[in-house]
């Protein structure tokens, strides 16, 4: 199937430090192509996937699970490692929980986490409903475009399929269980005005890993999309701050590089 428009991989090579970004639940890079872009503009080397089952329709999503977007990210971050002196994970909802299971696994390989408005649960009646219900109905309606600045949109699947949602249902569980393991420094941004995830994932989150250096930030104008939203602006300076004090040659790159995807 072909990818949607706007929903293409993004790759750029800059300096030494990489920054991979993970995008969420039935999305696509494209909620997060402005920030990546931000951060090749400043000499980084960033990797951006489409996580599989994601980009094109949502029946081709509802024949994966989270151990192929896993794995996908996971391959991304090998490829940075290969490339780059010092590696950054940043991502957006379920891309954070992709983003902590990759820190809690790889130690030391991973400089640092941002994560804006992180997927820890899924909540509701329906989530202890989903085993049963998605041998019987295929999908509900989207999560797209949670966003508050108008005329901001998301590329993203107007639909649910509740195979794939059973999955991530497992996959938050197990991400949940490893969180103590994640001790690298951190951002967490998140939106107190989230239709998608609540700000108790925030919390949780941040009450269950073992990182020190940890900084929590309020998005106050935005809604789950904060990458699209009134918050854009001060998730990527933020981020950037905190890269440049963890990798100072960070401060100092170059814009140098050259940029792949649509």
């Amino acid at each position: 199937m072909p990818v949607l428009p706007g929903a293409e991989p993004y790759r750029h090579e800059g300096g030494e430090v990489g920054v991979l970004l993970c995008h969420g639940f039935t999305g696509t890079p494209q909620s997060l192509r402005p920030w990546a872009e931000y951060l090749a503009e400043r000499g980084l080397t960033v990797s951006l996937p489409l996580l599989p089952g994601h980009g094109t329709r949502w029946q081709d999503l509802a024949a994966t699970g989270w151990q192929d977007w896993y794995a996908e990210v996971d391959r991304a971050l090998h490829d940075l490692r290969e490339r780059c002196s010092q590696v950054f994970v940043f991502g957006l909802s379920m891309g954070g929980a992709l983003a902590l299971r990759l820190a809690a696994k790889h130690g030391d390989a991973i400089s640092g986490l941002v994560l804006v408005n992180p997927g820890n649960k899924v909540h509701g009646v329906a989530a202890h409903a989903l085993p049963v219900a998605r041998h019987f109905v295929a999908t509900i309606p989207g999560i797209a475009s949670d966003i508050a600045k108008e005329g901001s949109e998301e590329v993203a699947y107007a639909r649910v399929p509740l195979h794939a949602a059973h999955s991530l249902r497992k996959f938050f569980r197990l991400v949940d269980a490893e969180l103590p393991q994640v001790t690298q420094p951190m951002v967490l941004l998140h939106s107190p005005q989230d239709h998608v995830v609540p700000p108790a994932d925030s919390a949780r989150v941040l009450g269950r890993v073992s990182s020190t250096d940890v900084t929590e930030i309020l998005l106050e104008q935005s809604y789950h999309v904060a990458t699209l939203d009134h918050d854009a602006d001060r998730i990527f300076e933020e981020s950037h701050a905190f890269l440049s004090r963890l990798a100072p040659s960070v401060g100092a790159g170059s814009t140098e590089g050259t940029a792949t995807g649509g």
